[in-house]
């Protein structure tokens, strides 16, 4: 019996024209499942007539997002067509259809090798392109050396399609690099722009994955330079003019590439700065693509070892770019401006009032960019200024900047007060505008700074008692007053204030303003606490109130805020059974003390101005240390003879954060005691840099000392060199040696440490926080480690660090010290 045929498919043009006549999902979905099963049958009818239109649809359909696997082997049946219309169909399939996970590659690598050598340049193209989107690892090294005899070839329409497949080829497999060295030195001399295009797109390639290569094609740099040169001087060239710019995608991509040849390489750098001055003069403005080629001329000035001069005509395109209508302009000017902020600060300063105006732009990103720009460039010249603008920006800003505006203020004006008074008015400002949104630590900071400032007392009080008359709303100000109000609750009343003109307050307003904290509904528990220990306290500076005190702290004793009660309970207390203490309990706190820690001195940049920074050394106090910080480590760590790192920077946290330190060296599993022991008291030695002086200060002994290698991992390896210090025999210093063998860049880097309790252990701050990839640097820590009993080192290490998008952690044990270094 003769098999009936069946019907011709529809074109892919009627497809698309019935799926747009659906008016609803469900309908789009009933034909798109129709015509995929006419499809099926005529691809079991192995129907080779319409197998090419049928690819076609199920691509179309596939574009739309709706499965299209079925169809992989018929792309196959295609490639291996000899007519150039399934081939075409084919291979567009294999790439959208196909990836390198897919079985069917043994199958098409046999028909790509057969297209490559293929006697017409537009199948060659098809079979290059196939391979340069989705050839997986075994396919490129298999048709690696076909891809570079085409590189060779003089046809420039398929020197280019070959030199992208290159690209692809290295990156899959890194180690055929040396392969394609020799076809790609030629590459240059070519004058079809296309060629010279992908031809720079692979020597970037090759010179970002090897500094092997990278060292050998900076040779080529003069010859990349009278390039560009041709290509800004030439005149008008319709095949490559667009907006009157002479190819401006091969410009962008030749000053990337010298961005890359020019870094830390003073030879490259010197051969290439006239023509980034003549691109960044001679670029016209006006169109957005004069703007793409300065942005990336700005790029390479601020990246490679650039004239000083240089750099500020890079910095003022940016200033020009901040003062362009176009948003995304504006957006990437910010953005490099606050990159090279601190190594370029004065020509930035000049640009300041130009930043500042981005604070009033309506679009978020902008301001945020303007608002961490203008941060960094707060100095202690243009302080006052600048926290006005900041000032301004914080009252009407949206709600997501007020906390990180209120955190930058705070920091600059403790860096760069120009007086007590100033710094006390900024922060009240802060916290009458955006209290709601300060940190946790605002207020300690504040009360801290108050107390120390012992002449601005009546003045402060003063302030901060008519900032919260009838506005609560303001949590943070509100329990800064309370306790201010608690201390200097007579100079208030006693208007002694000479900064300002004092007001008449009486004792009973003064108790009103707080017990109506005490009552009101936008009163935290916290700002209660604040209130009912101020009302305590003016008991001992108030003479004539003190019933009503009473009165107030007996009604608490009954609170079903359990805080308050206990509050309340201890202090009735006071009242009745220990009267005769009440006065000495409650007397005016003393001035508090930043606590400091040993150090040498430093220099502390500061936004454009070094200035010397001398820590103090003295030894710190003998005595039991508290035992919530003495041992938070040690159960961390799981065992009970391990010794926390000493820190070396300052902290400012107030006294109630003893308990950070648990933090250090999170995800150890926990299996110390619940109940931690009481730390024993320890007499403190002069430590690591109390006894600088004019000696040399490591012992020349320690020279001979080997290295060691105490951790070597996903590329990541870090070296230990040791030495003696000459001014205190008992402590050795190491020097780490971090270094990363992989292609991309470790950043975030930190590394911590801790040893047994028997030591002492000093972690200075790191050279950097990014380790360059291929070993070409490392970054450099020094840990100072006390050993007075001269036992066997031993050390806990914990790395964490960013890399290819992921956050990599790792925890390590050191115990291969040798003996030179401890003995």
């Amino acid at each position: 019996m003769r098999k009936e045929r069946m019907p011709a498919p529809i074109r892919l043009r009627e497809l698309i024209r019935t799926i747009r006549t659906a008016r609803t999902q469900a309908e789009e979905r009933e034909m798109i499942q129709k015509e995929c099963a006419a499809i099926r049958s005529s691809f079991r009818e192995e129907d080779n007539t319409y197998r090419c239109r049928n690819v076609a649809k199920l691509l179309y359909m596939h574009m739309l997002g709706y499965p299209a696997h079925f169809g992989q082997l018929e792309c196959l049946k295609l490639i291996a067509s000899q007519k150039f219309t399934d081939k075409r169909i084919g291979y567009l399939g294999a790439m959208l259809l196909l990836d390198e996970r897919q079985d069917v590659h043994l199958l098409m690598t046999n028909c790509i090798k057969n297209d490559l050598n293929h006697s017409t340049q537009y199948v060659q193209g098809l079979a290059l392109c196939t391979l340069g989107c989705m050839g997986s690892s075994e396919m490129c090294r298999d048709l690696a050396g076909e891809v570079e005899k085409l590189l060779k070839t003089s046809n420039s329409y398929l020197r280019k399609k070959a030199a992208l497949c290159a690209v692809h080829v290295i990156r899959k497999v890194p180690e055929l690099m040396e392969m394609f060295l020799p076809a790609t030195k030629n590459l240059l001399n070519e004058k079809n722009h296309g060629v010279l295009h992908t031809s720079v797109v692979l020597l970037t390639e090759m010179c970002e994955r090897s500094p092997d290569m990278l060292a050998h094609f900076r040779k080529l740099v003069p010859q990349l330079v009278r390039i560009l040169k041709n290509l800004i001087m030439s005149g008008y060239s319709p095949e490559h003019d667009v907006s009157g710019i002479s190819d401006p995608f091969l410009q962008v991509r030749i000053l990337r590439l010298l961005r890359i040849l020019g870094r830390n390489d003073d030879d490259s750098s010197e051969a290439m700065n006239d023509i980034l001055a003549q691109v960044a003069t001679n670029t016209e403005t006006s169109k957005n693509v004069g703007n793409a080629i300065l942005y990336e001329t700005v790029l390479t000035i601020m990246d490679i070892k650039s004239e000083s001069g240089l750099r500020v005509l890079a910095i003022n395109i940016l200033g020009r770019f901040l003062l362009n209508n176009d948003k995304n302009i504006r957006y990437v000017a910010l953005t490099s401006l606050l990159k090279t902020v601190q190594t370029d600060h004065n020509a930035v300063q000049r640009h300041r009032s130009t930043i500042v105006d981005c604070l009033k732009d309506l679009d978020v990103s902008i301001k945020r960019r303007a608002m961490e720009l203008s941060f960094a460039l707060v100095n202690g010249n243009n302080v006052r200024g600048m926290m006005k603008e900041l000032l301004y920006f914080l009252d009407s800003c949206e709600p997501e900047f007020k906390a990180d505006c209120a955190s930058g203020i705070f920091l600059a004006a403790e860096k760069y007060a120009p007086s007590k008074r100033w710094h006390i008015d900024t922060i009240m400002r802060v916290l009458t505008t955006a209290g709601s949104y300060v940190r946790d630590d605002a207020v300690p900071n504040l009360i801290q700074l108050i107390t120390n400032s012992v002449e601005m007392h009546a003045y402060t009080v003063q302030r901060l008692y008519k900032a919260i008359l009838g506005d609560y709303s303001q949590q943070p100000l509100v329990q800064v007053a309370s306790w201010c109000i608690g201390e200097y609750g007579d100079l208030l009343v006693s208007g002694q204030c000479e900064e300002e003109e004092p007001i008449q307050v009486t004792e009973d307003e003064v108790l009103d303003i707080l017990e109506s904290v005490l009552i009101s509904n936008m009163s935290a528990s916290v700002t209660r606490g604040y209130a009912l220990t101020a009302i305590m306290k003016l008991s001992t500076r108030f003479t004539c109130t003190v019933n009503r005190i009473k009165k107030v702290v007996s009604i608490y004793g009954s609170s079903i805020d359990v805080e308050l009660q206990q509050r309340a309970v201890e202090y009735n207390a006071l009242f009745k059974k220990y009267d005769h203490m009440r006065p000495a309990l409650l007397e005016r706190m003393p001035v508090m003390e930043k606590a400091t820690t040993n150090g040498p001195t430093e220099i502390v940049q500061t936004n454009g101005e070094t200035e010397p920074a001398v820590l103090e050394t003295k030894p710190p106090p003998t005595g039991l240390q508290p035992t919530s910080q003495a041992n938070d480590l040690l159960d961390l760590l799981g065992g009970n003879d391990i010794t926390p790192v000493i820190p070396t920077a300052p902290t400012s946290k107030p006294a109630s954060a003893g308990g950070e330190l648990l933090d250090l060296l999170g995800d150890l599993n926990l299996t110390g005691s619940p109940t931690p022991a009481p730390a024993p008291q320890i007499s403190q030695p002069p430590f690591l840099l109390d006894g600088l002086s004019s000696q040399p200060l490591f012992n020349d002994i320690a020279a001979g000392i080997p290295s060691i290698t105490a951790y070597s991992k996903n590329g990541l390896k870090i070296d230990f060199t040791f030495e003696r210090s000459n001014t205190n025999p008992s402590v050795t210093v190491i020097t780490i040696q971090a270094s990363n063998s992989t292609e991309l860049d470790m950043t975030d880097f930190v590394f911590q440490a801790a040893v047994p309790k028997t030591f002492q252990l000093q972690l200075l701050s790191p050279s950097s926080s990014v380790i360059p990839a291929f070993n070409s640097g490392t970054i450099t820590q020094v840990i100072k480690v006390l050993n007075p009993q001269k036992q066997q080192l031993r050390m806990r290490i914990k790395l964490t660090y960013n890399h290819k998008g992921s956050a990599m952690q790792d925890l390590a044990e050191v115990n291969n010290f040798p003996p030179q270094s401890w003995q």
